[in-house]
C-alpha cells in the first residue's frame, strides 16, 4: 500500500459544500424573486456598500461553503488518517496497537471493529506461538536421542579413526625429518610440507568435530546462545562482525528456537553468498515487539528481478510467519542486504485478562 496523506477527501468535501452553498443561494434567490414578483434586472441595481447585492450573496455563499467544507473535511481526514496509521501498524505486525476513540458514528464503529480484530489476531498469534513451542518441544523429544546418538557416533569415529591417523602421519613425518640427510634439502622440504598439511588437516578436523554439535540453543538462553554463535563465526570467518543483543523478556522456547535458526540462516547467507566484509546484528525489544536486524555490506541483489530470493531467505520468511512475525528483506545491487524480522510479544497476563 502506498504511503500517502488523505488530502483528497478534504478538498472533495470543500468542493461539495461549495456547490451545495451556491445551489442553495441561487435557489433561494429565484424563489425570492418569484414570490415577491420582482424583476431580476431591478435586483441587479440594488447595492450595498456600492457592491451589487446579488454579488454579495454569492460571495457569502462561496465563503461559507469553502470554510464549512474545509473545516469539516479536515476533521474527517484526521480521523481517517488515524485509521490508516493503525491499519499500517497491524500490517507490519504490531497487533498490540489500539485505535484511539474516534466518535460514535460509522468511523468510530470501524475503529472499534479494528480493535476487536487486532485483539482476535493477537490471541491467534499467541495460539500460533504456543503451537510453535509445542511443535519444537515435540521435535526435540522425537529427534533429540536419534540426532545426539548419530552425532556422537560420527564424532567418535572421526576422532578415533581419521584424527588418530592424521596425528600418526604428523608424528611419522616429524620422525622422518630427523633421519633425513641434511644435504637432501628437497626431500626435507617435501616432508616439512607433508607435516604442515597434516597439521592443517588436524585443525580442520577439530573444527568439524566442534560443528557436529546440534544447531540449537541446547538449554541456553537466546542471548547467550547467539553470543556464543557469533564468537564462533568470528573465530572461523575472515569478516568484521559486530552485534548488539539487548536484554529481552523471557520468551517461549519455540520463539527462541526459531529466532536462533533465523540468525543462523541469515549468517549462512552472508558467508556463502554476500561476499561481504562486515556484518552487524541487532536484537532488541520495544513496544511489545521483538526486532531482529541483520545488515551486511555485500554485493546485494536486485529485488525487482524474479527468482532473486534464495532458499535461505525464503526459509527466514517462513520461520518468521510460523511464530506470528513479519520478515522484510531489503537489498540493492552493490548495497548489501538488510534482513529485518519483527515478532509480537504476547503478554501472558494481559492475554488472560482478555
Amino acid at each position: 500500500m502506498r504511503n500517502r496523506k488523505l488530502t483528497n477527501i478534504q478538498w472533495r468535501m470543500t468542493q461539495f459544500t461549495l456547490c451545495i452553498s451556491l445551489f442553495v443561494s441561487l435557489a433561494s434567490l429565484v424563489i425570492f424573486l418569484f414570490f415577491y414578483k420582482l424583476d431580476f434586472k431591478s435586483l441587479l441595481l440594488v447595492k450595498w456598500f456600492n457592491i451589487p447585492f446579488i454579488l454579495l450573496i454569492f460571495i457569502f455563499a462561496i465563503v461559507i461553503g469553502i470554510l464549512t467544507g474545509f473545516i469539516y473535511g479536515n476533521m474527517l481526514k484526521k480521523r481517517l488518517e488515524l485509521l490508516v496509521e493503525s491499519i499500517l501498524k497491524y500490517e507490519r505486525g504490531n497487533y498490540a496497537h489500539r485505535v484511539p476513540y474516534l466518535g460514535d458514528d460509522e468511523i468510530g464503529l470501524m475503529a472499534d471493529h479494528l480493535n476487536q480484530m487486532a485483539g482476535t489476531i493477537e490471541k491467534q498469534v499467541a495460539s500460533l506461538q504456543k503451537l510453535s513451542t509445542e511443535k519444537a518441544e515435540w521435535n526435540d523429544q522425537l529427534k533429540k536421542s536419534v540426532i545426539s546418538e548419530e552425532r556422537q557416533r560420527l564424532a567418535r569415529e572421526l576422532h578415533d579413526a581419521v584424527s588418530q591417523q592424521l596425528f600418526a602421519i604428523s608424528m611419522m613425518s616429524s620422525a622422518i625429518q630427523e633421519n633425513i640427510d641434511p644435504a637432501n634439502k628437497k626431500v626435507k622440504e617435501q616432508m616439512t610440507m607433508v607435516e604442515k598439511m597434516a597439521g592443517n588437516a588436524q585443525n580442520e578436523m577439530r573444527a568439524l568435530l566442534m560443528h557436529l554439535r546440534p544447531a540449537t540453543l541446547e538449554g541456553k538462553g537466546l542471548k547467550e546462545g547467539l553470543e556464543e554463535l557469533f564468537e564462533e563465526f568470528k573465530a572461523k570467518q575472515p569478516i568484521n562482525m559486530s552485534w548488539d543483543i539487548k536484554d529481552i523478556p523471557s520468551l517461549p522456547k519455540g520463539i527462541e528456537d526459531h529466532l536462533f535458526r533465523i540468525v543462523q540462516e541469515a549468517m549462512s547467507n552472508v558467508f556463502r553468498h554476500s561476499q561481504a566484509t562486515s556484518v552487524a546484528v541487532r536484537l532488541s525489544a520495544a513496544n511489545q515487539q521483538l526486532l531482529l536486524r541483520v545488515l551486511d555490506n555485500g554485493i546485494g541483489f536486485d529485488m525487482d528481478k524474479p527468482k532473486t530470493s534464495s532458499y535461505g531467505l525464503e526459509s527466514i520468511k517462513e520461520r518468521a510467519n510460523e511464530i506470528g512475525g513479519v520478515a522484510e528483506i531489503i537489498s540493492f545491487p552493490g548495497k548489501g542486504v538488510q534482513i529485518e524480522v519483527k515478532v509480537p510479544i504476547i503478554d501472558s497476563e494481559r492475554k488472560r485478562k482478555q
